[in-house]
């Protein structure tokens, strides 16, 4: 794992379940404790993001794989690592664990995924949002589907049992993984409690590392 100055959080889980609003949170409560942040997002605003974003109902399966990887490894090279390297808490909506769930969906095995992912640099502290199937479904009801896999009633439930696998991946990976269920908390909270983890477990997380932060709530 790749060594830096700044700290990297990321955020996935599934659509409707409160991502942008908890990076937006998140990083307004770092920046009021004193932290330099920077919020990103993946697909990134990058030529192979945007391109990807645009596609992403019209490319699938490997292809689509192979696209989203490419997109953040340019995503890490030209905005994330710089950022990292001059002390940044870079707190990122969406990153791998988001590809073990949505390129699954898509039948690309969680093997292949991880050779195309072998070389990015682990975050310090990966947050997967969870809430009720039917929370879901109401939120994404009311926001409107962005893509195409927001506009199947299966997909939720599908979304979160593999985003349970990802999570266990990670783990294996030695990532520290925060799992909270947005159903029981506010953004304010679940900020809070991402916020307070960082403080108890700063910087990178590597092999010496044996045991990974995990909480569920």
């Amino acid at each position: 794992m790749t060594h830096h100055l700044g700290t990297f959080v990321t955020v996935d889980g599934p659509g409707g379940v409160g991502k942008s609003t908890l990076v937006s949170t998140l990083a307004d409560m770092l920046h009021g404790h004193g932290h330099r942040v920077h919020a990103t997002c993946e697909p990134s605003t990058r030529p192979i993001g945007a391109f990807t974003r645009a596609h992403a109902d019209d490319i699938g399966g490997h292809a689509l794989a192979c696209l989203v990887a490419a997109d953040r490894y340019d995503h890490l090279d030209h905005e994330i690592h710089p950022r990292l390297a001059d002390g940044y808490t870079v707190v990122c909506d969406r990153y791998l664990a988001s590809t073990l769930v949505v390129q699954r969906l898509d039948d690309v095995p969680e093997p292949f995924l991880l050779a195309l992912n072998d070389g990015i640099t682990l975050p310090d502290l990966a947050v997967i949002l969870t809430a009720e199937p039917h929370v879901i479904a109401q939120r994404l009801t009311a926001r409107g589907a962005h893509h195409r896999f927001e506009r199947d009633p299966s997909i939720p439930a599908r979304e979160l049992a593999l985003y349970e696998q990802a999570a266990e991946t990670l783990r294996g990976m030695n990532v520290p993984v925060l799992v909270l269920d947005t159903g029981n908390v506010t953004p304010s909270e679940a900020a809070a409690q991402i916020a307070s983890s960082l403080g108890r477990r700063p910087g990178n997380v590597g092999p010496s590392d044996p045991d990974p932060l995990t909480v569920t709530r």
